[in-house]
């Protein structure tokens, strides 16, 4: 009953409190995509056309290219194909035009700046509009509602655990927020074996219905738990996982261990969550939220095909024919787009002193100091790690290095770098964050 009020009563006062507009979008969303996908389909190619024509008027870099290469966007209502005619986009290029990408209609200071990852090369700073963050929102609502959550029902979400403590105000506005979600929040750090013992009985707690994490986190806990004994099977319906790939082998334990269903999705900074596993879908099939992206595929070097993308909401920047760095089919059925075997971000596991981290852990911290624009830590028998840094800002450096060794005392050595020093393998410059030692 409690549960139910706070989903009927605090989420709108907040929303409204806060100047967002979620639910209404969620349920237009949820209408929209309950249409047949002709219907669907023919709404984005048009849909499509009126995001590339105000692209071309209100962004510099668009502007430039267009004109260029004469690209006509109201010719894509009559044919998709003529999207081809316009290059890919790549982090590469989000990096160097920066405020070239962002339109004209938003002072950059009313907008939010999101990070991308760094394993498909290094980060860059993507911005949205506050309409184009609500969507994100009403997209996560309507996805979870496919996997058979309400509103009401509790979720759990895991989070890094910082050695500092945030202040008060953002304490306050965290709880009340998590208050209105129905939502939980678990630190996690280390995977050393007290540590999932807390993280298990902070979980059986919790009690919720969903939970939502790094798979490496829930299949370290899944392993402590088949290994130690307590029966785990109920604590939770369902797993959504996010943040890193997840592997048959991780799937499996952590289904089999807690007796959940295990649900996939597909989503970065750059667009937010794009793709979801369906319950009445076989197989591992994700279906793309073709109102957020237009999907597209390019062939490979490696000749499996990546994954292109074009973001149909975020006016502030939008990103045409982007390069996801992520190798994935793309298959359409008459119910839509379908995602089939996505290889994105895989993270490793590394120890700092004596205790294991996950390495999603310490990217949290790291983006937590703020200034890094890249990490890579190399493993040296004998010796303690290294840690390099990408940190244009030298006059932030000594203060860096002074706020981690007192995090990691002893664990590490740091030294800051540029990005081509960096230890780089596999196609397009995709790495692990865990490199081992050079040689000379």
């Amino acid at each position: 009953m409690l549960r139910r009020l706070q989903a009927g009563l605090l989420y709108p006062l907040l929303e409204r409190w806060s100047k967002r507009d979620i639910r209404s979008k969620a349920a237009l969303l949820e209408s929209d995509m309950a249409a047949s996908f002709a219907r669907r389909r023919a709404l984005r190619q048009a849909r499509l056309a009126d995001a590339l024509a105000a692209a071309g008027r209100d962004v510099p870099y668009y502007r430039d290219l267009f004109q260029r290469t004469r690209f006509d966007p109201q010719r894509i209502r009559a044919s998709v194909d003529y999207l081809q005619e316009l290059p890919y986009l790549t982090k590469e290029i989000l990096r160097a035009e920066g405020p070239r990408l962002i339109s004209d209609r938003f002072p950059i200071r009313s907008l939010h700046a999101r990070k991308t990852g760094g394993s498909t090369g290094p980060g860059a700073t993507i911005y949205y509009s506050s309409e184009a963050l609500d969507w994100t929102a009403a997209v996560n609502a309507v996805a979870q509602q496919w996997a058979g959550k309400e509103r009401a029902d509790s979720e759990l979400h895991f989070s890094s655990r910082f050695p500092e403590r945030f202040p008060l105000q953002d304490r306050v506005k965290e709880r009340i927020k998590c208050l209105a979600l129905n939502r939980h929040n678990l630190v996690t750090d280390d995977f050393e074996p007290r540590s999932l013992d807390r993280l298990w009985r902070a979980l059986r707690r919790a009690r919720p219905y969903l939970v939502q994490g790094h798979p490496s986190t829930l299949y370290a806990l899944a392993t402590r738990l088949r290994a130690t004994g307590p029966d785990a099977r109920g604590a939770f319906r369902i797993f959504e996982s996010t943040g890193e790939a997840i592997d048959a082998k991780k799937r499996e334990t952590i289904s089999e261990v807690f007796g959940c269903r295990v649900i996939n999705r597909f989503g970065n900074a750059e667009f937010g969550v794009v793709a979801y596993e369906r319950l009445d879908e076989l197989g591992e099939r994700l279906q793309v939220l073709d109102a957020v992206v237009w999907p597209e595929t390019r062939a490979h070097e490696s000749g499996a095909a990546e994954l292109v993308l074009t973001g149909l909401l975020n006016e502030a920047m939008p990103l045409v024919r982007y390069r996801t760095g992520d190798l994935a089919e793309l298959a359409t059925t008459d119910a839509g787009f379908f995602l089939c075997q996505v290889v994105g971000r895989v993270h490793d596991l590394v120890r700092i002193g004596d205790r294991l981290y996950p390495t999603h852990y310490v990217q949290d911290l790291l983006d937590r100091v703020g200034g890094i624009d890249e990490f890579q830590i190399e493993e040296r028998p004998g010796r303690p790690l290294l840690l390099r840094l990408v940190m244009p800002d030298v006059a932030r450096r000594d203060a860096t290095v002074a706020r981690l060794r007192g995090w990691w005392p002893g664990g590490l050595e740091i030294e800051f770098v540029e990005f081509h020093d960096l230890v780089r393998c596999g196609w397009r410059g995709k790495f692990r964050y865990v490199v081992e030692r050079r040689a000379a």
